[in-house]
């Protein structure tokens, strides 16, 4: 069952731990962009910075979980995706945002290309103490937004 107008407070936790979690995922990021009010295009940059982030998470950092949050700031709506895992870490931050730097397959990406399809993105990763990385995007134009006389 879809949640077609998820709460503005709501917040889904969901394991990486598999490539069938990584279908999940990208699934849940679409089911709350939709909800949101996100055009087509948004649902779909955000779901592919999702996909390459959720990979990332697997791949390099052993398997982890991402937060989704639906965001609202008064009319304005927006999600947070925060994927987290207690792997390796990112050794070299400023090469891995590097263009067309890659260290494994995904969607070729990486975390610069992730960075440029959505609004705010940060990284926080020590060697040794895993990666968080946080990105928010916010709906580009949504219903409602203009107060109608009354």
């Amino acid at each position: 069952m879809t949640d077609p107008d998820p709460d503005p407070a709501a917040t889904a936790g969901l394991p990486i731990g598999t490539d069938a979690d990584l279908a999940w995922v990208r699934q849940r990021v679409r089911q709350f962009a939709a909800g949101l009010g996100f055009g087509l295009v948004q649902q779909t940059k955000l779901v592919t910075a999702a996909s390459e982030l959720a990979r990332n998470t697997l791949v390099h950092g052993g398997g982890g979980q991402v937060e989704i949050t639906a965001l609202a700031d008064g009319p304005r709506r927006g999600i947070r995706l925060v994927f987290s895992d207690t792997g390796p870490g990112i050794g070299d931050v400023e090469r891995a945002m590097t263009d067309g730097y890659s260290s494994a397959s995904g969607l070729g990406l990486g975390l610069g290309g992730a960075r440029r399809l959505v609004d705010e993105f940060s990284l926080d990763s020590r060697p040794g103490r895993g990666s968080v990385v946080t990105v928010v995007a916010w709906v580009a134009h949504f219903p409602g937004a203009r107060a109608e006389p009354g």
